[in-house]
């Protein structure tokens, strides 16, 4: 059977298109990894009407009000290889293969992290990359901010509106006078020993003997989307501030006609409620692809 979309990743983004699609009356085949990138996270805020909920139990319940609808497959795997052109996909899946008209890549990105002991246990639970996420629950306490590169300077300005900050340069670049002055005026204390290790709840053990205590901590990982399928496919990679997403136009669609992309794989910046949309408008934006197919 060739189904209208195939949906690559079920998380948020993917879920919210697949609904537009289902309740158009649209054959819709979701394949899941089942690796949410929140998956640490015990719960979820700045969502309107969801705000403090397990991620995991949006995931659950979204799921289930998918599976209500009677032109919904779901399938439990990992896609290892997308071909195909317009109206004629072919996904392969634990050596099945299954064949679309169009095709969504709703894949989630990847999170490299800086190379510091202790820091990936803790990602996700003390260590964040969203203050609109996770910085009203540190309670006004001490924050540090973990530099990636040049960018991060923003993060730490940005941060002091949650607790008293400190920025560690972690010998990731060298700081110049105006960002100093900038960090000065905004209350952030600037530490330029670099990290040995991330320890206890939210310790930062500097390689000087030092350890700074801090409620949780801040950082601006590298993305990259989380599997090659885009670039299997052809689709344009967009280089941006925080790594590289997959290069989509207003209506979601990638350079390859008929493949689209939705979510942090495709946006920034990242969370469920920016993703929620996203997939809900490429959704939308898919099925009038099926009813207006380009001339």
């Amino acid at each position: 059977m060739k189904h209208d979309v195939i949906v690559v990743g079920g998380s948020y983004a993917g879920m919210a298109a697949a609904l537009q699609l289902l309740r158009a009356r649209r054959r819709v085949l979701v394949i899941d990894a089942g690796k949410r990138r929140n998956r640490s996270a015990s719960h979820s805020h700045g969502f309107l009407g969801q705000d403090g909920v397990d991620p995991a139990e949006l995931a659950r319940v979204a799921r289930a009000q998918l599976a209500a609808y009677p032109t919904l497959t779901w399938r439990d795997g990992e896609v290892e290889q997308a071909t195909g052109t317009l109206d004629d996909f072919r996904v392969t899946c634990g050596g099945a293969t299954y064949a679309a008209r169009r095709l969504l890549l709703a894949i989630g990105v990847s999170d490299r992290l800086p190379e510091i002991p202790g820091l990936p246990e803790r990602w996700g639970k003390r260590v964040f990359h969203c203050p609109y996420c996770h910085g009203y629950e540190l309670d006004q306490g001490r924050i540090g901010v973990i530099a990636t590169g040049p960018m991060s300077i923003h993060q730490a300005q940005l941060l002091p509106e949650w607790g008293d900050t400190t920025f560690f340069l972690n010998g990731t670049f060298e700081l110049d006078q105006a960002a100093g002055d900038e960090l000065t005026r905004r209350g952030v204390a600037v530490e330029t020993t670099r990290i040995a290790a991330i320890d206890g709840d939210a310790d930062v053990v500097l390689t000087d003997g030092r350890r700074m205590r801090f409620t949780g901590l801040f950082t601006a990982p590298h993305n990259e989307p989380s599997t090659p399928l885009a670039a299997q496919l052809g689709c344009e990679l967009v280089a941006t501030l925080m790594g590289v997403q997959i290069g989509t136009g207003e209506s979601k669609e990638t350079t390859v006609p008929g493949v689209f992309a939705c979510g942090d794989a495709a946006r920034m910046p990242h969370s469920v409620s920016l993703a929620v949309g996203d997939g809900a408008w490429a959704g939308a934006q898919i099925h009038r692809s099926l009813v207006w197919p380009a001339s």
